[in-house]
Parts: structure tokens; C-alpha cells; sequence
């Protein structure tokens, strides 16, 4: 088998994206959609040539599709990858794997029980300068990585918030910029310095009075390695100016990569803004290689469509993965660390503790994990 016949569940901005990769992708030939909102779900096939159905259990019912992307808000990512799973469809699911670990572990159970692929988008991981800070630190040429740290600092206004029903709330989001924007960056963080050991952190809104979630976070981690890290991700720099990746090691070298430079991140899927580059590069002998990386990967980038670019790396990786029967870059237990590393946050400034890894699922307190009170009141800033 070379080719999997693929759908998309959910068809709001993002499923563009997954329909231009879905038919770039060799791998793939797409050939079915779904939405509860079945007029929406039937414009967008109408526009891609193939079929609308009203929720995946009929999309999957005739057994066509072998393989599905979903793109639904992130408290709904679970039932329609468990569905597919069932169904023996092979499943991609948008970042984050889903809004809560009790949600994570039923995805991975029911890929392993059904004998299917699960993954998760987190493109930048396909990005060229990723991939550096990782050959650096596998190769020894930063010795140990021993400090590590993400710096988010974004921008979303208030017609972003306002341009799908969802967005900004507990039950629609599932959380603000931690569940949202920051997974990317701390996967980075994950994939560059391994398990968490433990975390201490907290959450607020500071600058969107008009929204339920969180707009910043920060948290300091120690990893099981000995490794010590730092998180700071915001939606509140106006305007936006970077996120930014960097691993310091035993030997006095650091590598580090800005994924994301400029963005407003107004209304709607926006753009990449700059290329993605290693800002931060002294392994020695190569500062000028550093200098020409920077060059050709900021010529690559003016030559492509990155954001379709790079997504469409990730489908491929993740179709040919599941033909292969080989674990795709990045997993479901992949995404269920990111998640839990965001979910530790939540629970640190809920129980102003420390918090130790690994987690488990909490499913009977009614918080959602440290990010609101039972009833639906946020959770504010707190704290150890």
C-alpha cells in the first residue's frame, strides 16, 4: 500500500491547511470531510472535490477512509479519534493532542488496542534549525544540556477572540496560551531536554479582560536528567515579538532557535512572519557555519509557502509512518507530554505547590485540572 484514503474532521480556518497538505501529499488521496455543522462541511467539499458527511461515525462508516486529520476545538479532539481509531482509521490530530490528559490517555489507548497510527501536528519540528539544536545536542557538541528555555511572547487581540465562538473560554478552548499557541515551543523544550521532573508555576490573565483563559504563564522545571528550565509564554506583547527555544550545556556552548519572529496574530490562521532561524549558536569552530545556516535557511524560506511547507512535511512523515508501520517524529505519547507539561503548570498555581511528574489524569475534582474552580470560575494567579 503507498496511498491512504484520507478525511478531515472538522472544518473550520485550519482545515484549509490540512486539505492543501492531504492533496500535496503522495501518500494521501483525499476524499472525505465532516462537521456538525453539515452546510459548512458541505461548502468545504464542494471546494475540494469530494464528499461531506454530518459527523465522522458516517464518514467512517463504509469503511473508505483509512486515515483522518482533526481539527475540531480541543475539548473535542478525543471522541472523533477514538471513533476513527475504532474504525481502524489511522489518526493526526491538530496540537494539542487534546485539552486534558484523562482525554490523552484514551486517544493512545484506543490507537494501541486498534492497532493504529496516532499523531500529533507540531510542525516546527520539521523546521531546519529544530533539527540543528537536536543534532547538536545527540552529537556531544554542547556536552550535557544542562539549562533550557522558552520564551513565547505573542499578541492576540480582541477580533482573534472574537472570530470563532470557542475561543477564550474553559469548555470551548480548554485553556488560553498554554493549550493554544505554547505547545509548539514546548515540544521544542521536551524533544531538546527529555522528561520533566518537577515543575513550579503560574497563570494569569493580564491583559484580555474579556476572556476566561489565560493570556500568560511561567514556570520553572527541573527534568529527571538534572537539567533546569524556564517557561514564558504570553499573548500579551503588543506587538508581538519572538518564540524562542534555547539549550545551554555542560561544556559553555549554547544552541537555540527563534521558531517565530513578528507575527501580530490577528483575527484568522496567520502567516508565518519571519523564518525560523539558530539565533543563538556558539558550539566553537562553528560561527561560520551558524552565519551561513542563517543565510540559505532565510532563502529557503522566501522560496515556499512555509506555512503549507512544513505542515505538509508533517502529513507525510505521518502517512508514510502509518503505511510503514514505524512510529511517525512525533507521536500521541509525544503530545501527552506536551500536555501534561502544560497541565502541570495549571495544577502548580492551583495547589501553590510544586508539582512532580509524571501526572496522572484528575477526572473527579471538576476543576479541569487547576484551571478553573467547579461552577466555572477561573482560577487566578496564585502560586507556591
Amino acid at each position: 500500500m503507498d496511498r491512504l484514503r484520507t478525511g478531515i474532521v472538522g472544518c473550520g480556518k485550519v482545515a484549509d491547511l490540512h486539505a492543501a497538505a492531504l492533496r500535496a501529499a503522495p501518500q494521501s488521496e483525499l476524499v472525505a470531510c465532516c462537521s456538525g455543522r453539515l452546510e459548512r462541511a458541505q461548502t468545504f467539499a464542494a471546494r475540494h472535490g469530494i464528499r461531506a458527511y454530518p459527523d465522522v461515525e458516517a464518514m467512517l462508516a463504509d469503511g473508505r477512509v483509512q486515515a483522518v486529520v482533526i481539527g475540531t476545538p480541543h475539548p473535542r479532539h478525543a471522541e472523533p479519534a477514538i471513533a476513527a481509531a475504532r474504525a481502524g482509521a489511522h489518526v493526526l490530530v491538530e496540537k494539542p493532542l487534546a485539552a486534558s490528559l484523562a482525554d490523552c490517555d484514551r486517544m493512545i489507548a484506543a490507537a494501541r488496542e486498534h492497532r493504529v497510527t496516532l499523531g500529533v501536528i507540531s510542525q516546527r519540528r520539521f523546521y531546519a534549525p529544530c533539527r540543528r539544536v537536536r543534532e547538536a545536542i545527540d552529537a556531544g557538541r554542547i556536552g550535557r544540556p544542562v539549562l533550557g528555555s522558552v520564551t513565547m511572547l505573542g499578541w492576540r487581540d480582541a477580533a482573534y477572540y472574537r472570530s470563532d465562538p470557542w475561543r477564550g473560554s474553559w469548555d470551548g478552548e480548554g485553556g488560553g496560551v498554554l493549550v493554544n499557541q505554547a505547545p509548539h515551543q514546548l515540544d521544542l523544550l521536551l524533544w531538546f531536554l527529555g522528561e520533566p521532573a518537577e515543575l513550579a508555576g503560574f497563570w494569569a490573565t493580564l491583559n484580555h479582560p474579556t476572556i476566561e483563559v489565560e493570556d500568560t504563564a511561567v514556570a520553572s522545571v527541573r527534568f529527571r536528567s538534572g537539567a533546569l528550565g524556564q517557561i514564558l509564554v504570553s499573548n500579551s506583547q503588543n506587538p508581538a515579538l519572538y518564540g524562542r527555544v534555547t539549550v545551554h550545556g555542560s561544556n559553555g556552548a549554547s544552541v537555540g532557535v527563534q521558531t517565530d519572529g513578528g507575527a501580530m496574530f490577528i483575527a484568522g490562521v496567520s502567516g508565518i512572519a519571519e523564518p525560523p532561524v539558530n539565533d543563538l549558536w556558539t558550539v566553537p569552530g562553528e560561527a561560520e557555519a551558524a552565519r551561513r545556516w542563517r543565510e540559505e535557511d532565510a532563502a529557503f524560506f522566501r522560496s515556499i509557502n512555509p506555512t503549507e511547507y512544513y505542515h505538509r512535511l508533517q502529513v507525510e512523515d505521518f502517512l508514510q509512518a502509518a503505511i510503514e508501520g514505524r512510529s511517525p517524529l512525533v507521536t500521541g505519547e509525544d503530545g501527552r507530554r506536551t500536555v501534561e507539561l502544560f497541565t502541570a503548570v495549571y495544577r502548580s498555581n492551583r495547589d501553590r505547590r510544586m508539582v512532580t511528574f509524571p501526572l496522572a489524569p484528575e477526572t473527579g475534582r471538576g476543576d479541569f485540572d487547576g484551571r478553573r474552580l467547579p461552577g466555572g470560575t477561573p482560577r487566578m494567579a496564585g502560586g507556591i
